[in-house]
């Protein structure tokens, strides 16, 4: 069998994809014609039906699904290759994934003294909704990333950044979005209430839970973008969660570059002070149970053992991965 090329393999998964020519050939931009011709040029050379065509439909046959699943592995390879190889040739530019609303304030503060200094790393951010999709396709060589629970298994590599307390994004106006705190029994019995974050922008949601129709528990580092008519009260019982950078061993180079710049990111910002998850600060940086005294002794909820309240020290990278 003579070397297949990518362009027939490309076109042969356009019109499994579609199974229909005519829409195929439109999505590839070639005439219909001469996609047909090159689709039957690729059985001959494979040397098996991959399509079963009548004037009412085509269907994939056995052959053609084993064959389709393969043609879309070497695609993503070819694609990944390529991404990789021109990453190897700008070795200051580091590409970063970031899932919308996650910390912006970090993410500016990070881009900014990557790029001034000594080292001059140069970051360009990708948005996407699959953090370590993203990771192991070669789209991205660092992940910004929120988890709770660690899952083991997924070869990550990690630096925990810091703490994002968990906070319930209310109306400016409803009834509950002066108190101090609220328990998550409370949050999920509240109408429109998503215990999954929407796939979508930040201001999207913000604009949602103005107008009544969401009720979403987020990282409490979202309070600078909610304005006047979004109040954001901090939860009791719900998973803190820890902001992280992750990456795939074989990016650790490219790594290297960026956590050299979160460690002075995170030692110049001042965190919000993480106390204990029975004494969680209030808006106006007291302690929730101080908060609720002079709120009219709304009750404590305790979750854990108490103590003072420290800032968070930077950790050292560690195995892990994000749920």
């Amino acid at each position: 069998m003579n070397q297949l090329e990518t362009r027939e393999l490309a076109y042969f998964v356009a019109v499994a994809e579609t199974l229909h020519f005519g829409q195929a050939a439109e999505n590839l931009g070639i005439a219909q014609p001469s996609l047909s011709r090159a689709v039957a040029h690729l059985e001959r050379r494979v040397g098996v039906p991959l399509l079963e065509r009548t004037t009412r439909q085509v269907r994939l046959t056995a052959a053609g699904e084993v064959f389709l699943a393969e043609c879309r592995t070497i695609l993503a390879a070819m694609d990944t290759a390529v991404r990789k190889a021109r990453k190897a040739a700008e070795p200051r530019r580091v590409t970063l994934a970031v899932r919308p609303a996650t910390s912006p304030g970090v993410l500016p503060a990070l881009l900014d003294a990557g790029a001034q200094g000594p080292d001059g790393v140069l970051t360009d951010v990708v948005f996407t909704y699959d953090e370590i999709g993203a990771l192991r396709d070669g789209t991205a060589d660092v992940a910004l990333m929120c988890q709770s629970v660690a899952a083991p298994g997924s070869g990550l590599e990690l630096m925990e950044l810091g703490l994002e307390e968990p906070v319930v994004l209310l109306p400016a106006g409803h009834a509950l979005a002066g108190l101090p705190f609220l328990t998550l029994t409370e949050v999920q019995a509240l109408p429109g209430y998503e215990a999954q974050l929407p796939n979508e922008a930040l201001d999207t949601m913000v604009d949602r839970v103005a107008l009544g129709q969401l009720v979403v528990v987020v990282g409490d580092s979202v309070r600078d973008r909610l304005g006047r008519s979004v109040r954001a009260v901090p939860v009791h019982g719900h998973p803190t969660t820890h902001l992280v950078l992750a990456w795939l061993p074989d990016a650790r180079p490219a790594a290297s570059r960026l956590t050299a710049t979160a460690h002075t990111v995170m030692e110049q910002r001042t965190l919000r002070p993480s106390e204990p998850v029975g004494g969680e600060a209030s808006p106006a940086g007291q302690p929730a149970a101080r908060a609720a005294q002079s709120a009219g002794g709304r009750p404590k909820v305790s979750l854990g053992q108490g103590g003072s309240a420290d800032r968070q020290p930077l950790r050292r990278p560690r195995s892990g991965t994000s749920s």
